[in-house]
């Protein structure tokens, strides 16, 4: 319900601030009072369309706040949570728009800024207008099909249908992409057999790349240290025939070697020779055999220390793991698989999955046909049992349209509507329209006059008697839209006497079940009300500005008696006002 209304620099409002209560409640005052203003205001909040003469001349800006309360379980809060706007189900709604003079506005829920479209969608879910000449809510024949289902279709049939539907479209889906699929396999079969043969023939492997890696580097390692080895074993081994190997080097330096060591027995010739001369050379030649007998051990070590590195190496050179074909095999697989990864635009890895999906996609056309028969007869049995729930509900439909127009024509004759007849058209819908909703669309017509054809609410009744059509289904199906406050204007536009007590009391009786504000001209609707706002014009500052102030019983009893007598209060209009509040 509304709480409260805060208006800012609109028109001839300065600055209004209202309270409102649960309830009936009556908005009067002369005509040109500023109950439209009042009204205008409310839709700024609404998301009505803005105008730059809404801003009071002078002002920086027009302000509008109206403040909501709803149940916790009002679909408002999912609304909002659905668009990220915090919204405690304990604490109240409040909608917030600000006009500049150019015409410009924002608008605000619970302080945070938000569209228009939006902010309509908010508000409309909150309140209603039936006016004079804008008809919301119950003229808008989308909400027509729900209203029927609410006010006396069981929710188990709407639910089954919701449920069939979607279970229906489901199965229609998998069945068109399962067709979608087998289209696109067949048009590219030859491609697809190709590149799985390709694809198999090649067998990549999972990680297989990172494994290929690895071993080529291993193999390009051992390839190297190969080298090496080769190497030197080169070095240790005669260039050409002219040049003898490093031991057989050595080994005839050592020969050469041995003849300057004197043969084992050999004597010194000392003929004619002092024995002092033959001392001094016996003496120089042992110096040197002992020098070549050191060089002598120095070439055998050399030969032995050149036969053990020949050696070793010999041995790293059997003991290499190297493997140039091996190396060769593993860099043309790694190129062969990188090639196809290209080919494909898919990273080595994903090769293998990519291999499986061509080849499921190759099976399917073999059992396409198969699984498709399958989907087929799926979608027909999930239809069927969609249109054996709708049919149910298209019964439940009808019998519940029967029960509104005979429910809503009681109420049209107390309200000078008698020769009207209301009408709940249930038209089939193409099979592409049906939806979770059924198979039918509802919309309420009226024949405002006997002898003429029943059309939509909003174009064949009048203002004042759509306002009071209204009336009559919102009496009916009260509670069940899920808004929490209606305000009527002018409902009672051209009836008086007994037509108008029976406005007032359906609108009281209404008050039962939400919140109803009424801009009346009407003392009969008025004194029905439980409070009273007099809507009025003062001077202030040598400007005429708009206020609105609740009535206590003695001022609801003069301002009732001004209704009836207009400028000049009697004593009998008071009596007759007294009268009618006495009534209620």
């Amino acid at each position: 319900m509304l709480i409260s209304l805060s208006i800012r620099d609109v028109v001839l409002i300065e600055a209004l601030d209202l309270s409102f209560h649960d309830g009936f409640t009556a908005l009067t005052g002369e005509t040109g009072a500023g109950k439209s203003i009042l009204l205008d205001s409310l839709g700024l909040a609404m998301g009505e369309r803005a105008s730059a003469s809404l801003v009071r001349a002078g002002a920086a800006e027009a302000r509008v706040s109206a403040c909501f309360e709803a149940p916790a379980e009002h679909a408002v809060f999912a609304l909002l949570n659905e668009q990220g706007i915090s919204a405690d189900t304990t604490d109240p709604i409040v909608l917030r728009r600000v006009i500049s003079p150019e015409g410009r506005s924002r608008a605000w829920i619970n302080d945070q800024p938000v569209g228009l479209a939006l902010l309509r969608g908010i508000a409309t879910s909150l309140i209603e207008i039936q006016g004079q000449h804008e008809q919301m809510g119950l003229a808008d024949p989308a909400t027509h099909r729900g209203l029927l289902d609410a006010s006396n279709v069981p929710s188990a049939l709407t639910d089954s249908v919701a449920t069939a539907f979607a279970i229906w479209k489901e199965r229609a889906a998998e069945l068109a992409a399962t067709q979608r699929a087998l289209e696109e396999a067949a048009r590219e079969e030859e491609w697809l057999r190709h590149t799985v043969d390709e694809l198999t023939a090649l067998a990549p492997q999972p990680d297989e790349e990172e494994n290929l890696a690895r071993q080529r580097h291993s193999l390009q390692q051992a390839e190297r240290r190969n080298e090496a080895v080769a190497a030197a074993l080169a070095e240790l081994t005669p260039r050409d025939r002219r040049t003898a190997a490093p031991a057989t080097a050595l080994r005839a330096a050592g020969r050469a070697l041995h003849r300057l060591l004197p043969a084992s027995g050999s004597n010194w010739q000392t003929d004619g020779i002092t024995s002092t001369v033959l001392d001094g050379a016996q003496a120089h030649v042992q110096a040197s055999e002992a020098l070549a007998t050191e060089a002598l051990t120095a070439l055998e070590n050399a030969e032995n220390a050149l036969a053990e590195a020949e050696n070793l190496l010999s041995r790293l050179a059997t003991e290499t793991d190297a493997n140039p074909r091996m190396l060769e095999e593993t860099e043309e697989r790694l190129f062969a698989l990188r090639t196809m990864a290209r080919k494909h635009n898919v990273a080595v890895d994903a090769l293998a999955d990519l291999l499986a999906t061509l080849a499921a996609r190759l099976a399917g056309l073999e059992s396409g046909a198969q699984h498709l028969h399958a989907l087929k007869e799926a979608v027909a049995a999930a239809q069927a049992a969609y249109q054996t729930h709708a049919a149910a509900l298209t019964t439940a439909r009808t019998h519940a349209a029967r029960a509104l127009e005979q429910a809503v024509s009681r109420e049209l004759k107390p309200l000078r509507l008698e020769k009207a007849r209301f009408v709940v058209e249930i038209q089939p819908l193409p099979q592409e329209q049906w939806s979770r909703q059924g198979m039918e669309q509802v919309t309420f017509l009226i024949a405002a006059n006997p002898g003429q054809p029943a059309g939509p609410l909003a174009r064949v009744a009048s203002g004042g008697e759509l306002s009071r059509l209204m009336l009559a289904l919102k009496l009916v199906l009260a509670g069940q839209s899920g808004i929490g406050t209606l305000i009527f204007d002018e409902i009672d536009a051209g009836v008086g006497g007994a037509t108008a007590a029976a406005i007032g009391e359906r609108l009281r009786r209404l008050a039962g079940t939400v919140q109803v504000l009424a801009v009346t001209h009407s003392p009969q609707v008025a004194a029905s009300a439980h409070a009273h706002l007099r809507i009025g014009k003062k001077t202030q500052n040598g400007q005429t500005v708009t206020h609105a102030t609740p009535l206590s019983t003695t001022e609801r009893t003069e301002e009732i008696a001004r209704m009836l007598a207009g400028d000049t209060i009697t004593d009998a209009a008071r009596a007759a006002a007294a009268s009618l509040l006495g009534q209620t």
